[in-house]
């Protein structure tokens, strides 16, 4: 089925795999992804962060694929290609010259079956994540933000951060992690999305000669644990070398399903900047966050975020504590700007300009065909590839009581988790400052 206000057309295969086609002519480019549904809210305790590390196995090629060559070639065809996991998903993609694309579809239909999983390789690549780990501990917001997400769900697998708890890097098998592949990675446990320069009917046609003979598997039964209703505030206190200070707190969000997440959308633009579909090209400075508590010296920064997630997750506000000035005193600041939004002080200037640079910053990160075939994918993984198309027209339809009723019933203490980070005025002895920046000798 084609939707012409979109250009988009969705197929599913014989054996279950759902196919995304756009046609993008601007450049000669095509992008590919492949994304499988299943991300760190689906591990269980003792392999957290297994998704991560599959991942990371995937590019150390196949036989038909060796890793090192798969780096040259694309790299000599001008190309790009990566991964990323995340709480929900999986994914990997190639963007190429469009005469080029049968490469990136022969190698994600290869490695979707063929990956190796060799022990040495596996070995090797546990001290590599291990490492990856320790680097991220060197910030001192990673170890705030494990302890929020920890706090904020006890029972759901959003708890863990993607990257999975140490001892589970240090305990996991190969065969916990060729398990996991086989048990994830079909076509009818999969997404594959082409954005670019191709006729969407002979796209179809070698899509479906390259994967058609794949075979589905099991319909796997994802590992899921609702969350329930918090009783109350949450508070944890994190202390960690250092001499900088930070807060955090965030609130319950709904799912990305939910039409209340656009409300909150527009309410996160209003308090503290544009954050998009991707980020990047629009400051916060004219916020109220940035107004009331950096322009006062109160904070050095400040920044909001909501995800759209499969399941409800978090509505998060973090601030960088100025020299000179307390958690007490930006807690406080946070919060008397906060009680404005839910008794209602929010004006039609504030949501039109919010409108406003919703535009702008979709157009900003969607503008390339990698952009474009990543959030089709994204948004047909928990939804359908419409919740994307229909972005900017969802927050539009946003009404200012829409927006006032959202603040009031998201943005309660009881329904939050407030952290703050304490430095000890001390640096760890590894030598690392509140950067995560080695210091010179």
């Amino acid at each position: 089925m084609t939707s012409k206000a979109s250009r988009v057309s969705r197929h599913i295969l014989d054996n279950g795999l759902t196919v995304l086609l756009k046609e993008v002519h601007s450049a000669p480019l095509i992008s590919w992804w492949v994304l499988y549904r299943v991300g760190s809210r689906n591990e269980r305790t003792g392999q957290t962060g297994v998704s991560h590390w599959v991942e990371h196995m995937m590019f150390k090629g196949t036989e038909t694929f060796p890793g090192g060559q798969l780096d040259r070639m694309i790299d000599r065809m001008g190309g790009s290609w990566n991964a990323q996991t995340f709480l929900d998903y999986t994914a990997y993609y190639e963007t190429l010259p469009a005469d080029r694309i049968d490469l990136a579809l022969e190698l994600e239909a290869d490695r979707m079956t063929h990956a190796t999983f060799d022990p040495q390789e596996v070995d090797s690549e546990r001290t590599v994540i291990i490492s990856e780990r320790q680097g991220a501990e060197n910030s001192p917001m990673f170890w705030l933000g494990e302890e929020m997400s920890a706090a904020a769900f006890r029972v759901h697998g959003y708890h863990h951060e993607i990257i999975g708890d140490l001892v589970d890097l240090q305990t996991m098998t190969r065969d916990d992690l060729y398990s996991h592949y086989r048990r994830y990675y079909m076509p009818n446990n999969a997404i594959a999305v082409a954005v670019g320069a191709f006729d969407t009917d002979e796209m179809l046609r070698r899509i479906e000669r390259v994967y058609g003979a794949i075979p589905p598997g099991t319909p796997p039964a994802p590992f899921i644990r609702p969350e329930p209703p918090q009783q109350g505030e949450r508070r944890v206190v994190v202390e960690r070398p250092g001499t900088t200070a930070f807060l955090q707190v965030a609130y319950r969000a709904p799912a990305a399903t939910d039409p209340d997440w656009f409300r909150l959308a527009i309410l996160d633009s209003i308090l503290s900047g544009p954050s998009g579909l991707g980020g990047g090209g629009v400051d916060n400075k004219t916020s109220r966050l940035y107004r009331a508590l950096v322009e006062t010296e109160l904070a050095a920064s400040v920044g909001g975020s909501l995800m759209p997630t499969i399941d409800p997750h978090l509505f998060e506000f973090t601030l960088t504590v100025r020299d000179g000035r307390t958690l007490e005193e930006c807690e406080a600041a946070l919060e008397q700007q906060l009680d404005r939004a839910r008794a209602g002080d929010i004006s039609q200037a504030e949501l039109d300009k919010a409108k406003k640079q919703a535009r702008a910053l979709f157009a900003y990160s969607t503008e390339g065909v990698t952009g474009q075939a990543f959030w089709l994918a994204f948004a047909e993984n928990f939804d359908s590839y419409q919740w994307f198309e229909q972005y900017v027209a969802r927050l539009e339809a946003v009404t200012l009581d829409e927006v006032r009723e959202a603040a009031a019933r998201y943005l309660r203490p009881q329904q939050r988790v407030v952290g703050w980070l304490v430095p000890t005025g001390v640096e760890d002895e590894e030598g690392y400052d509140d950067d995560g920046d080695v210091e010179p000798e």
